[in-house]
């Protein structure tokens, strides 16, 4: 039976979803596991408050749990990481937040991380995380782009305001490595990585990256 991770948005935005399955692309192996991506439908827009992420974990965890049968691994795809510990009750399987994974990944790249928040008032609660994950000492700073997630879509304005942000984390900031604090950025990472010259995590393929190795590990 061919092994399957689910990675789940838990906004309501396709175009999310879309660039997230983009973004797996290369960690999509011959034999699998397979990765599907899936939009929870009964998520706002975006996640972009303390309410939105709270208002997400009733539906995200029934998705899990009605996906249990078939499914060998789940991420869920946002910064937030709505539900992290509700799904891993719901679930015995291995169950990956974007934001939890993107920051050990950045602990390896380098000692100060920067991350790229999309608003100001994303970051207060990014920050009650990292305290939480006691990592905050590594944290150089985090940065706003100052877009919606639904703005995320126009490519020329928000790679400038990546760019921008991600140089004033490095230049500014003394940030080694860069993790970029939305899913719906993962399109522009190699063009961020590029233009500030240090590495960029994308959190969701650092995620699935975790997840293969789990999922593959456990049947060898």
């Amino acid at each position: 039976m061919t092994q399957r991770i689910l990675v789940i948005n838990p906004n309501s935005t396709l175009a999310v979803t879309q660039g997230i399955d983009r973004a797996l692309e290369p960690l999509r192996l011959p034999g699998g596991p397979v990765f599907e991506c899936a939009t929870l439908t009964e998520g706002p827009p975006g996640i972009q408050t303390q309410r939105d992420v709270d208002g997400v974990i009733g539906p995200l965890t029934r998705l899990i749990a009605s996906r249990d049968h078939d499914c060998d691994a789940f991420v869920i795809a946002c910064y937030s990481d709505p539900g992290l510990h509700s799904a891993r009750e719901v679930t015995g399987k291995p169950v990956l937040g974007i934001s939890e994974c993107g920051v050990l990944t950045a602990l390896t790249v380098g000692h100060r991380f920067g991350v790229i928040a999309i608003l100001a008032g994303s970051i207060p609660r990014h920050l009650r995380y990292l305290g939480a994950m006691g990592v905050s000492d590594r944290l150089a700073a985090e940065l706003p782009v100052g877009l919606q997630v639904t703005e995320l879509s126009d490519v020329e304005r928000t790679k400038s305001r990546l760019i921008d942000t991600g140089r004033r984390l490095v230049e500014d900031h003394g940030a080694h490595v860069v993790v970029m604090g939305c899913a719906g950025m993962a399109q522009y990472r190699r063009a961020l990585e590029d233009a500030i010259g240090v590495p960029v995590v994308e959190p969701t393929q650092a995620a699935a990256g975790m997840a293969l190795a789990r999922v593959r590990l456990a049947g060898a």
